[in-house]
């Protein structure tokens, strides 16, 4: 179950502000705002989008600080009502709507707070894509570095050992270094390669968009503010307040698939809804695959970056 996840880690006092009551904007004022997002899009070169926990609630995975959220509860002595395994869940309709604005070169980049796999799943580049808190499907090898992609859950979190050895082929036989779990736990340092990379484009982008997160976790909850040093805007759609709503250009209190469902009709966008991993934005056959195969090495596959 995907609250497993929160109760191994190592336990941390401060886990933020804890159940803030939801917001919701009315039906006329959703499509008003979805107009003027449209504009925004529209005429943005380099937009880059940071997602929290609230992209994946649709998809049965609980939040964490929501009003039903695995630590609001936790802090009374309950658990989620949902809760579903990280093995079975599949992307949300946004995921995908996401992955669509990536293929048309309007999404530059993802910077996600998640560790589902969801964005992989749903077919976004992987070479667009920092996870900066791990991937619960991303193994890492502790020789030769390369990564491979599983397909179920790392068997442990807190980059920690999981005994199965690298199958990277070298020039005699194979790596046979041990694959470690990418999960961050509380104390664990942030990867400072797709910490980079998330900074770098959130200074280069004219539009970020902030989706379904709190924005409490630093440095990413302030990276938003990077895009005004070029001149770029803000938008944020969460369905509680945010630390940057006074700064950001558009708010929007409402739920994100509804958002992205209107957005792509304005677009007149087809959404496919295909279960693959994409490891490059050329999106052919050869550099796709299916969720459904085994483990994968991508290191390599994706070493082209923006």
């Amino acid at each position: 179950m995907s609250s497993n996840y929160a109760s191994s880690l190592s336990p941390y006092p401060n886990k933020g502000i804890l159940g803030q009551a939801e917001i919701e904007d009315s039906n006329d004022q959703v499509l008003e705002k979805c107009d003027f997002l449209f504009e925004l899009i529209e005429k943005s070169d380099h937009i880059v989008a940071i997602t929290g926990a609230g992209l994946s609630t649709s998809c049965g995975i609980p939040d964490f600080r929501g009003p039903k959220g695995i630590w609001t509860l936790e802090k009374k002595g309950l658990k989620p009502e949902t809760d579903i395994s990280f093995n079975e869940a599949q992307p949300s309709f946004t995921h995908f709507a996401l992955t669509r604005l990536a293929q048309m070169g309007k999404i530059k980049f993802i910077v996600s707070q998640n560790i589902d796999g969801l964005h992989m799943k749903s077919g976004f580049p992987v070479n667009r894509l920092a996870e900066v808190h791990g991937n619960m499907f991303t193994l890492k090898c502790n020789s030769c570095h390369s990564k491979f992609l599983m397909n179920t859950c790392s068997p442990t979190i807190g980059l920690k050992s999981t005994k199965i050895k690298c199958s990277r082929p070298k020039a005699k036989g194979f790596c046979r270094g041990v694959l470690f779990d990418t999960i961050l736990d509380w104390e664990d340092e942030l990867p400072s390669e797709e910490m980079s990379k998330s900074e770098l484009n959130c200074k280069k982008s004219d539009l970020i968009l902030c989706l379904g997160t709190s924005l409490q976790i630093m440095p990413v909850g302030n990276y938003p503010l990077l895009t005004k040093k070029n001149n770029g805007k803000i938008v944020i759609i969460n369905l509680q307040k945010t630390r940057l709503d006074n700064q950001a250009d558009l708010v929007i209190h409402a739920r994100l698939d509804i958002i992205f469902e209107n957005l792509v009709k304005k677009m007149s966008l087809e959404v496919p809804r295909e279960i693959r991993i994409n490891l490059n934005l050329e999106n052919d056959q050869e550099n796709s695959l299916l969720i459904k195969t085994s483990s994968y090495v991508v290191d390599h596959a994706c070493s082209k970056d923006d």
